[in-house]
Formats: structure tokens, sequence, C-alpha cells
């Protein structure tokens, strides 16, 4: 079984199409047909159906989509410890962000890495933070940067790199927005626009709600904060924001003894050796952390 017949393999399956997948490989359609049936010859077993013009795996598909994947997360690993024993910065690069790090934080860190690194192709998805954490543990990227889950994950290093502290916000005509004084009681009488509450912000406000046996009413959701944001500043509802993103359109809430902080940060498997240029940026992210902390006052 050929490393290359693999590689086609998976390609396909997370494409989801032969066209994609040779042009993901950089390889010609008829190239990524070959070496399929070359695997599904070897293991004497269709590996995908062809549903209308998308393919789908087989019983016997899904079964060698984790071994393919596994096995290629170890050739890739030997081929970086390898590279590794030099000292230059190159190749590909590929992490996720959400796309509140990836807008708000991100952008001046992978510009300086750009600019100190040219020879570094960077290859960026933007995922909820939840999924970076299963793509991540499954072997997908190098690195991710994301708000970080609440609880440890033992296969998984997490570094806080901006503490990212949020407050209550709704539109300035709003009633809560008329009284001086707010309890948290006072919320959960008018519906909210939040996150998922299965997501880790939504979890962080939802646990404070819980904790004192109040229900949270969430009339909308969406994980863009962008967009609770907008809907917030027409009156649409209260909402919990970091404090970074609340200009004019909104009001802060003065809400008593609630107190939401996340933590955005890098996260890396520990099995997994990093590229050099993984490790490059991984510093750069760390490096920033620690500038942060020097400046007193900065968030």
């Amino acid at each position: 079984m050929e490393i290359q017949w693999l590689k086609a393999f998976l390609a396909t399956a997370e494409q989801g199409s032969v066209s994609e997948a040779a042009e993901q490989l950089h390889l010609t359609q008829p190239a990524v047909s070959k070496r399929l049936a070359a695997l599904e010859q070897q293991l004497d077993t269709p590996l995908f159906d062809r549903i209308g013009r998308r393919l789908r795996l087989t019983d016997a598909g899904r079964a060698l989509l984790p071994r393919a994947r596994h096995i290629l997360n170890e050739v890739s690993d030997a081929e970086r410890e390898l590279r590794a024993l030099g000292s230059h910065v190159s190749g590909s690069l590929r992490i996720a962000t959400s796309h509140h790090v990836g807008l708000h934080h991100l952008p001046p860190v992978l510009k300086t890495f750009s600019a100190r690194y040219p020879d570094v192709a960077l290859d960026i998805d933007f995922l909820d933070s939840e999924q970076a954490y299963e793509a991540l543990a499954a072997g997908e990227y190098e690195l991710a940067v994301v708000t970080l889950a609440l609880k440890d994950y033992p296969s998984l290093e997490a570094r806080v790199i901006w503490p990212d502290p949020c407050v209550v916000v709704a539109a300035p005509d709003h009633p809560l927005a008329q009284m001086p004084v707010l309890d948290i009681a006072d919320l959960a009488r008018y519906p909210a626009i939040l996150p998922d509450l299965n997501t880790y912000t939504g979890r962080l406000i939802k646990r404070e709600f819980d904790a004192r046996g109040l229900k949270l009413t969430a009339k909308l959701a969406t994980n863009y904060l962008e967009t609770i944001k907008m809907m917030a500043g027409v009156g649409l509802g209260w909402s919990v924001l970091p404090r970074t993103l609340v200009d004019d359109s909104l009001a802060e809430l003065p809400v008593a003894k609630l107190h939401i902080l996340r933590n955005l940060g890098v996260i890396n498997h520990r099995a997994r050796t990093l590229s050099n240029a993984a490790s490059a940026l991984q510093q750069l992210l760390l490096a920033t952390s620690d500038q942060q902390r020097a400046v007193p006052g900065s968030r």
C-alpha cells in the first residue's frame, strides 16, 4: 500500500469529489482516480459510492479513514522530525482559528510571522473553537488559535495568549440600559442574544445563571460575535460580548457580581512533533502574551 494512494483516498474522502481532491493535491483528475483504483484493487473492496455528483464512503471506506489519517500523520511527523534537524523555517503550515480570534487578535501576529518567515505557506481554516479542538485531536492541524476550553484535554496542550474579559451589553434604549443598578435576575426577565449554549462562551454564561437557579432565555443564537453585536445594538436583546468589541452602538450594563472571563490561546497535540514553522508561530504567539503581561493595564 503506497502513501500516495492513501493521500488520494484521504483527500477524496474530505472533499467528496475526485476533481476537488486533484486540485488539493495539485494532480490531474485521472491521476487521483488511478491511485484510488489501485488502492481499491489491493484491498479488494470499493471505498466509495457515487451518489449524484458526490462520492460517499462505503463501510470499508469509513473503516479505513481514521487508519489512513493516522498513517499519514505518522509519516508527516517523521518528515517533520527530520526537517527539524535543520534551522530553516519553511514548508506549509496548516492551522485553525475561530472567526473572532482570526479577525481581531491574530492579524498582527500573522503579519509579523509572514514578514519574518516568507518561505512558509500558511493554510488557515476558520472553525468554531469546539470544532478546532476536535480537529486538532484528530491530527488535522498542527496548531489552533481559539477560545480555550473550560476543561483540560490530556492529549492537548493549551496556553493562554489573550485574556478576554466579557461584559453584558444592550442597545442604549433597551429597558435594562435605563436601570442604574442591575442584578443577574434582572437579565433573566429579558431575552438574550448569545452564542450557542454548547459553545465555550455560551457555557460560561449559562453557568452563571444555573448557579443562581435562573432560567436563561436565548431568543436568538449565533456563534458570530459581530452578528450578535449588531443584533444587540438594534435592540433585539441583551448580550455578553468581549469588552474589546463594545462601542457607542452598545451600552455596557453594570450587573453586580457577574464576572465573565474567557481565555483565548493556542493549542497543540502533545504527541505531535511540531514543524519548524509551527514552532516559530507558537513562539511568536507566546512572545505576544509575554509583551502584554509586561505592559501595565494591557488586555
